[in-house]
């Protein structure tokens, strides 16, 4: 069986002025397949399983399948985003390097310029397989080199793993007409104590992380399919395809159809 190929978008073409396109960086998503995105210049704010840091350039920050993150992409911030439909000896769980030692990022820099370039019509997909499986092996290890001398305890609080586990249940299951409080019962807490832990970590409430993974896939799927709203509706779990619009203008300031047919289609 063919081993789907991975591929490589540049930041600045998910950076677009306006209110209207924030979606397309900052609003919470998650994606079936990881993420390694690469910060070559510039400055701003990720949010990884509802805990937000800055970056900066030689920066890498790898998401496995499923985690839900933000990402503010400014006019001055230029890198890539390697998509990798297999995750297979990457690390489990997010990581986030800042590479301050010139040496390393050298290695990270070319380890990604040869996979961007057999992943081009002239390239190898089984050089590309290779570089990628390296790629993986020098994340890891300075993962483990950065997990000697920890510089975010915020990641061990208990809200913040509640949060974490939180948002990977939003992930999987954000297209269920699931409330807060189900979810809160799946973690066995209340929804106040959930409420509560996600104001402390992310600065936003539980339900409007549910919402923001919710109006991502909605504007993706407007965007990029010719689905009816109603099926689009349907298939993000709201009960009619009214609420589905008012729920949408209320977040977008606009109707589902006026959005599909001002936003420019993916490439």
């Amino acid at each position: 069986m063919t081993q789907p190929q991975a591929s490589v978008l540049a930041l600045a073409s998910l950076s677009h002025p306006g209110p209207a396109m924030r979606w397309r960086n900052e609003a919470m998503r998650s994606h079936a397949t990881g993420r390694l995105i690469q910060i070559t210049k510039g400055q701003g704010r990720v949010t990884v399983a509802g805990l937000t840091s800055g970056y900066g350039p030689n920066n890498l920050i790898y998401l496995p399948p499923q985690t839900m993150y933000g990402i503010e992409i400014g006019p001055s911030v230029f890198g890539h985003i390697l998509t990798l439909p297999d995750t297979k000896g990457w690390p489990d769980a997010p990581v986030h390097l800042r590479l301050t030692d010139v040496w390393l990022q050298k290695e990270a820099t070319h380890f990604l310029d040869q996979i961007e370039k057999e992943l081009l019509p002239a390239g190898d997909p089984a050089a590309a397989h290779l570089w990628l499986g390296l790629l993986a092996i020098f994340i890891a290890r300075q993962d483990r080199a950065q997990a000697v001398t920890p510089n975010d305890s915020r990641h061990d609080s208990a809200a913040a793993k509640l949060v974490a586990r939180y948002t990977q249940l939003i992930a999987r299951n954000f297209a269920q007409d699931r409330s807060v409080a189900d979810f809160a019962a799946d973690l066995g807490v209340t929804p106040t104590h959930l409420a509560r832990c996600c104001r402390q970590i992310t600065g936003r409430s539980a339900l409007a992380l549910l919402q923001d993974r919710i109006h991502f896939e909605a504007c993706t799927l407007l965007r990029d399919t010719k689905a009816p709203i109603r099926q689009i509706a349907d298939q993000l779990g709201f009960r009619s395809a009214g609420y589905f619009t008012r729920s949408f203008q209320e977040k977008a300031g606009q109707t589902p159809s006026d959005f599909r047919r001002a936003s420019p289609q993916a490439k």
